[in-house]
């Protein structure tokens, strides 16, 4: 059966014309937009100032909510994981963190991951589909409307766009995405407010450069040499670090935006000194525009080959850095006491699933 398409998908000049193109006012894009993002309704009907035509047509071709909670969870320190369910019974998973400067979503791209990082719970389940760009704008509405339902007056602020999936692996919906929630006339979400992470998908990187939108990049690195990163993300033997690199040079130079290195520290496999030294001669020549961003490794069953490094390796390998130049901070834990490793709390709901399954057959 063919699913209506969800509104949120479109921007606002794309409901325009699309309105336009079946015989409605211009104006009533505006209307729509307010009653979407503004007021935040989950059916057409609530659209009280648009007639009553405009809205059984819109009723006819979209759909508002596409996605469905199935499992939420909320941490001591108030991170909320939501599993949301789509229209074709996959799951994904989207997270709520709190911050001093506000609260940031983590939204995903994909049903499931095809980079096949060796440490992350993501790649755990092979890429079934990209997502929409409804489905992706659904998952910040539905994580809104949960906010709402609370009436505490809390506001969405920022988007992080590294949950299951490699954004530059389904491009146009993420860039549609971006377009949407950065609309000063809805979310008004700040292009400096939003960051998009990616393994290093170089000709993305040097096409996301040349985009007029001022959102924030980070590059999942991990290691600074080939023969490491490949062992760890086999993406590095499509884009090795030398052809990254000129991605980067590139991106910088389009942009003299600040670019996040994102570094997990797995024991014993990367956060030696030696490590450090060979990172920070890495980006040395790009280390006025450079941020790296260490990250303690969160187990995953599945792949207990990996550890986290000690207290003593992460402070040896941050220290390394910052005397050698290298802007640097280790990141701060969020929703540890959740299944705080993206792609847990969905891998470990399909695997609950099959179990049943096994059961009844």
């Amino acid at each position: 059966m063919n699913r209506k398409q969800s509104i949120y998908g479109l921007t606002k000049k794309q409901l325009t014309d699309w309105l336009l193109a079946n015989g409605q006012k211009k104006f009533r894009a505006k209307q729509i937009w307010d009653w979407l993002y503004q007021k935040r309704v989950t059916s057409f009907d609530e659209m009280k100032n648009v007639n009553k035509d405009c809205r059984e047509l819109l009723a006819n071709t979209f759909e508002i909510e596409t996605l469905e909670e199935e499992i939420v969870q909320e941490s001591k320190d108030g991170t909320i994981k939501f599993l949301f369910k789509l229209t074709d019974g996959n799951l994904i998973e989207t997270v709520l963190m709190r911050f001093s400067y506000g609260l940031s979503v983590c939204v995903t791209t994909q049903v499931g991951c095809n980079i096949g990082c060796t440490f992350c719970a993501s790649g755990l389940l092979k890429k079934n589909r990209d997502l929409t760009s409804g489905e992706i704008v659904g998952q910040i509405m539905k994580v809104q409307h949960h906010l709402d339902s609370r009436g505490k007056e809390e506001r969405v602020s920022h988007i992080v766009v590294m949950g299951i999936g490699e954004p530059f692996d389904n491009y146009e919906h993420t860039m549609n995405f971006l377009r949407v929630v950065n609309d000063q006339e809805g979310l008004s979400i700040g292009a400096r407010h939003i960051t998009v992470s990616t393994s290093g998908l170089a000709h993305k990187i040097q096409a996301f450069a040349d985009e007029p939108m001022q959102v924030n990049l980070a590059v999942s690195l991990h290691a600074p040499n080939d023969e490491l990163r490949t062992r760890i993300m086999k993406i590095n033997k499509a884009f090795p670090i030398n052809k990254l690199m000129d991605a980067i040079d590139y991106y910088l130079k389009t942009t003299n935006r600040r670019i996040t290195f994102e570094y997990i520290l797995l024991k014993g496999v990367n956060d030696g000194k030696q490590e450090a030294i060979q990172l920070a001669k890495l980006l040395k020549d790009k280390r006025h525009l450079s941020y790296v961003n260490l990250i303690p490794y969160n187990p995953v069953e599945e792949h207990n080959q990996y550890e986290r490094s000690t207290k003593q390796s992460i402070l040896t390998f941050y220290e390394t850095l910052l005397k050698e130049g290298i802007n640097c901070g280790v990141r701060v834990e969020q929703g540890s006491d959740i299944d705080a490793a993206c792609g847990q709390l969905r891998s470990k709901q399909l695997k609950k699933s099959n179990e049943i399954k096994q059961k009844d057959s």
